[in-house]
């Protein structure tokens, strides 16, 4: 049967004629596409060989192209598989296309492109675009000026269409676009694009700013000679009531804040922006119905099990100390929404306007200020939670760049968000301990009973009086809202980060350390209450330095147990994976960071408990684990023994150095940056010793350096590293 088909596809290459397919073919093809959606591994693999088969007859990719776009009565998963195959076979043979093939899909294409089926307009744009990507947008001159003919439609399908398919071209060709080899088609595309910006759909609308904003990186000089146009429709467009258009619009401001142009052409347009972006970073009604933020003391609202998230570790990153602050674990602006709905843990206009208001901050630093200080005041006061909490979420945003001209205002300002730790909104409390956070540097610089002891007294008074009806965690009510005892350990973990050894001081200890380790005794190996604990806990114990040293022991062993426990339940799932569940990793990854949170805080305190147990063995295990996050852990931990008690990692380098060189790729940034820091280390403590491992990394090190695009971090450790080299 499929001979009949090959057959059929051959004669038709032989006639120059409008093309139809053969009907027992065609009914061959549907078949095959049918057949290529069943679950079955034998039927994939059949259906593989038939494609690889036919693949060898061009003519077959007009068979594609016909029930894509001529096949309307048949179901649109079909059509657009049928497309989405043409288009891997334009990416791995178009040179091979006759040329009768090539034009009839590309005829295809343009004729259907306003398809009834958004998947099918979708699928079309994208096969439009793969076949422009191949060297096709010189070689098919009518393709621009018909799709943008197109966008004048009255048909909203087809304008819509059209626009799908250009946004896609201008996201693969923005620098063709731009070219003499095109004759700079975008001198008549950008103000046909601009036009679009008030049509009445939110979608074609949101199509448009995405089409120009492909254009800000690269300074295209037609989007320049429209820039003040392009702004005032900017601003109009980032207050747009559909959300989906709004956000489009304020990315805009998010990537021009980045370009070396943002202070020449946004300074006039300040005093109009500041308050569209300020506007923008309160929750939304539907945000504060997912998260229930309007619950009144919500403190001694039970629970329900699907209200409580589960949370997921991030892996911890070693960045380089920086002259007059801590070393960091390098994460951008963004508040901390870990417990939120799926849907608030997106990219939304509140997190864009926010991080826009950042980057806009560190570009004008101090001059923000006159355009912003008269909003801030009216918000921060504000009796409504919501206009309150975005103003605290604008203080915090603006508090890198405008650290200095704030500092007059500080004073007044530390303790009003001192005051919001204990206000009846947990959505508040937990946006003014992050924005606490954004100023800790300033805070432990005043003379301590000025802002750090109120700071602290107010965040341990949340955990021993307000939030608790008892003196410690091991009598915690069970009707406690264990929501916000995670929003607590965050609150903890943020502050020990921020205010660092300050944190070391008998009193704060007395108070903090007991309830921690009585519901650090009172969780389960297996409980995943443990996850925000051992976070926090590893905050803490960095923190505290010396101040840790009687609650480690115990702390150290469940760690080194919790670890060991993850890896012979990965070792019995990979031998018996019909007997047993494959574990949880994030056990052993927070457990791992914790060990380096005590060792980075002990020092050579830790010399003692690395004696008494199996670590470096079971570090070598991690470091060789296919789980990413777990060597990224497993290289910080490597890394702190090391600057805390070589003579213990000393014996395990001619094993360790291997591993570590293989992991010195930049694809894996965060695993790649632990590496390159921990190889570091290792060199400043052998010295000359290390003479017979850099041919191991060294070239790896190198070639990260050369390497575009490679993140500030990553360059800054390997940097060291190469000169210890």
């Amino acid at each position: 049967m499929w001979i009949n088909l090959c057959v059929c596809v051959s004669v038709c290459l032989c006639l120059r004629m409008e093309w139809q397919p053969d009907e027992q073919g065609l009914q061959q093809v549907l078949q095959l596409l049918k057949d290529s959606q069943s679950p079955n591994t034998v039927t994939q693999r059949a259906v593989q060989q038939k494609l690889e088969q036919l693949n060898q007859f061009p003519d077959f990719n007009n068979y594609l192209i016909f029930v894509l776009t001529r096949l309307k009565t048949e179901d649109e998963p079909t059509r657009s598989l049928s497309g989405l195959i043409l288009k891997n076979n334009v990416k791995a043979h178009y040179q091979n296309f006759p040329s009768a093939v090539a034009d009839f899909i590309k005829q295809e294409c343009l004729n259907n492109i306003g398809d009834p089926s958004p998947l099918i307009r979708a699928t079309i744009g994208i096969l439009i675009t793969t076949i422009a990507s191949k060297g096709e947008l010189q070689t098919w001159p009518e393709l621009l000026p018909q799709l943008c003919n197109l966008l004048n439609s009255e048909d909203y399908n087809t304008c819509e269409g059209s626009f799908g398919a250009l946004q896609k071209i201008c996201e693969d060709s923005s620098e063709l676009l731009d070219s003499d080899a095109l004759n700079r088609p975008l001198n008549i595309m950008i103000p046909k694009f601009l036009q679009f910006f008030k049509h009445c759909s939110p979608k074609i609308r949101s199509h448009a700013i995405a089409c120009v904003n492909q254009f800000i990186i690269g300074r295209a000089q037609a989007l320049m000679d429209n820039i003040d146009t392009f702004i005032e429709y900017m601003l109009q467009r980032t207050q747009d009531p559909d959300e989906n258009v709004a956000l489009e619009a304020c990315e805009f401001w998010l990537t021009l804040a980045e370009q070396p142009i943002c202070k020449e052409v946004l300074s006039g347009h300040l005093v109009q922006l500041i308050p569209i972006l300020v506007n923008g970073m309160k929750y939304s009604e539907i945000d504060i119905i997912l998260l229930k933020g309007d619950v009144e003391e919500d403190e001694a609202v039970p629970d329900s099990e699907q209200d409580i998230k589960p949370r997921f570790h991030k892996s911890r990153t070693v960045t380089l100390q920086h002259e007059g602050g801590e070393g960091e674990e390098g994460e951008d602006i963004e508040e901390d929404d870990d417990d939120d709905d799926d849907t608030l843990s997106d990219w939304n206009l509140r997190k864009c306007s926010a991080a826009a208001l950042d980057v806009l901050a560190n570009v004008f630093r101090d001059e923000l200020l006159p355009h912003l200080l008269p909003l801030l005041k009216g918000l921060l006061f504000h009796l409504d939670w919501v206009i309150k909490e975005s103003g605290i979420l604008v203080l915090g945003a603006i508090a890198e760049g405008c650290m200095q001209g704030m500092v007059p205002y500080l004073p007044e300002l530390i303790p009003h968000l001192i005051q919001c730790l204990c206000d009846k909104k947990a959505l508040v409390r937990s946006i003014a301990c992050w924005t606490l956070s954004r100023y800790a540097h300033w805070v432990v610089s005043q003379p301590p009973d000025s802002y750090l002891k109120p700071l602290m007294t107010e965040l341990l008074k949340r955990i021993l009086d307000t939030t608790l009806q008892s003196s410690a965690f091991a009598t915690l009510e069970e009707e406690y809202q264990h929501k916000n005892l995670l929003i607590l350990y965050d609150a903890i973990g943020t502050l020990a980060d921020s205010v660092g050894h300050h944190l070391n001081q008998p009193e704060y200890i007395q108070k903090l350390m007991p309830p921690l380790i009585a519901k650090w005794n009172e969780l389960k190996d297996e409980d995943k209450d443990l996850f925000p604990l051992l976070e926090c806990l590893s905050s803490v114990a960095t923190a505290l330095q010396s101040g840790f040293l009687p609650y480690c022991e115990p702390v150290y062993q469940r760690c080194v147990t919790l670890v060991q426990k993850t890896l012979a339940q990965a070792m019995m799932y990979n031998q018996h994976p019909d007997q047993y569940e494959a574990p949880d990793k994030d056990f052993m990854i927070v457990a791992l960071d914790l060990l380096s949170g005590l060792a980075e805080g002990l020092g050579g305190h830790v010399e003692q408990l690395v004696a008494r147990s199996n670590i470096m063995t079971l570090l070598f295990q991690c470091m060789q684990d296919t789980m990413p996050e777990v060597r990224q852990s497993s290289f910080a931990l490597l890394g702190d023994l090391t600057k805390a008690c070589f003579l213990h990692v000393k014996p395990c380098i001619a094993e360790f150095m291997p591993i570590l060189g293989l992991n010195l790729n930049p694809e894996f940034i965060s695993v790649c940056n632990n590496a390159t820091w921990a190889i570091g280390e290792i060199s400043m403590q052998m010295g000359a010793e290390m003479q017979p491992y850099v041919g191991m990394v060294l070239p790896h090190l190198v070639e990260i350096i050369n390497r575009p695009n490679t993140p500030k971090t990553l360059l800054e450790n390997t940097g060291k590293q190469s000169a210890t080299q």
